[in-house]
């Protein structure tokens, strides 16, 4: 399909009201829609907080009666059934638009491409594939989970300059600058989980919050606990939201006495020696859980990282040497020869202070 230059212009407004919602619209997608007649915006919103209006009902009301014969831009399908709220490729119909161009198809499988049919029958003229890579990396965690009832995974790590995360002591408060850690805790917003392991609980006792003046909303916090050794006093416990204890373990008084400290404890299927990662994560997808921050020591890490749960990494270097004693970035045992080595696609790099930040994939494991 064949688009132009203003069909390119006001996709990519739609993109940045979209991202808007970045913080509030969770487990919904962020969507962004601009209502165009007669080449000018005569509407345009975005979907502000789960629950409330979608992005083209908010839009449709800033055009009240001028929307008829308008082209909607939109950057994901126009969704057409029933939740909680009503569909809104019936709200455009109604209100007699012209054409509507999204981005990428809806992967929700109550809409993938059913919400553009609907459009397509009632006389709109529709199209999509317009700047499509750009609307999906607004929502990898809603697609992923989508398609294959997992979230999208983020491993933030923190590392000196010679790739060492804490001293041989367990020290590491701060390895990197004020910059850096204000930039993780916009990580942390958007997230709907930060996922941990019980090490990291009983070495640094964190928190574990969201501390950004305005943001509200808490990410789930998830600790895997194979044995149930997380202490009841744990500060995890004492902040806002909720916190999630993954077990194999089935002792019952010490399950309630995390019950009674606040914790909602889950005793995990497909047990052996540790919990299995796969399982936690498609718990948290079956809890619509979008995007999942992965803060963890290097034996978690490590463990997700091979079992290929990883899904982006965003590295923070700091201009420090902390020498050979200190401890390293990931756990991977088996990594003999360079045949063996974990390659990386790097996505971006870019200065957060005085510390360099690395956006980063997973090409392939060997």
């Amino acid at each position: 399909m064949s688009f132009s230059a203003d069909d390119h212009k006001f996709m990519a407004r739609a993109l940045l009201l979209a991202k808007k919602g970045i913080y509030t619209t969770a487990p919904n997608p962020n969507v962004g829609c601009v209502l165009v007649k007669d080449g000018h915006v005569i509407g345009e919103g975005w979907h502000e907080k789960a629950g409330e209006a979608h992005a083209e009902i908010n839009a449709l009301k800033q055009a009240g009666k001028n929307a008829e014969g308008a082209t909607a831009y939109v950057t994901l399908e126009p969704c057409c059934h029933h939740g909680k709220t009503p569909p809104c490729s019936e709200a455009l119909i109604k209100a007699k638009v012209g054409r509507v161009v999204a981005a990428m198809i809806d992967p929700h499988s109550k809409v993938a491409g059913q919400g553009l049919k609907q459009l397509e029958v009632a006389g709109v003229f529709v199209q999509h594939g317009l700047l499509e890579e750009q609307a999906k990396a607004l929502n990898p965690g809603f697609i992923k989970r989508m398609q294959h009832r997992l979230p999208y995974v983020r491993c933030k790590l923190a590392m000196s300059l010679d790739g060492r995360t804490a001293m041989a002591s367990g020290e590491s408060k701060w390895i990197t600058s004020a910059e850096a850690r204000e930039d993780v805790q916009r990580l942390r917003a958007r997230s709907s989980a930060i996922l941990t392991g019980v090490g990291t609980i009983l070495a640094d006792n964190p928190s574990m919050t969201v501390r950004l003046e305005g943001v509200e909303r808490q990410p789930l916090r998830i600790v895997v606990d194979t044995n149930l050794s997380m202490p009841t006093d744990a500060r995890i416990l004492k902040e806002k939201g909720q916190t999630v204890v993954m077990t194999c373990s089935s002792d019952e008084p010490v399950i309630q006495a995390l019950k009674d400290a606040g914790a909602d404890v889950q005793i995990m299927p497909y047990c052996s020696s540790s919990v299995d990662l796969k399982a936690v994560l498609q718990q948290l997808s079956d809890m619509h859980i979008n995007e999942v921050l992965l803060e963890t020591g290097a034996t978690l890490s490590g463990a997700m990282l091979q079992a290929g749960l990883i899904d982006e990494m965003i590295i923070y270097v700091a201009p420090v040497l902390m020498g050979n004693n200190a401890r390293g970035l990931f756990s991977l045992p088996g990594l003999d020869s360079m045949q063996d080595k974990v390659e990386l696609d790097i996505l971006e790099q870019r200065m957060v202070g005085q510390d360099i930040r690395i956006t980063a994939k997973v090409k392939q494991l060997n």
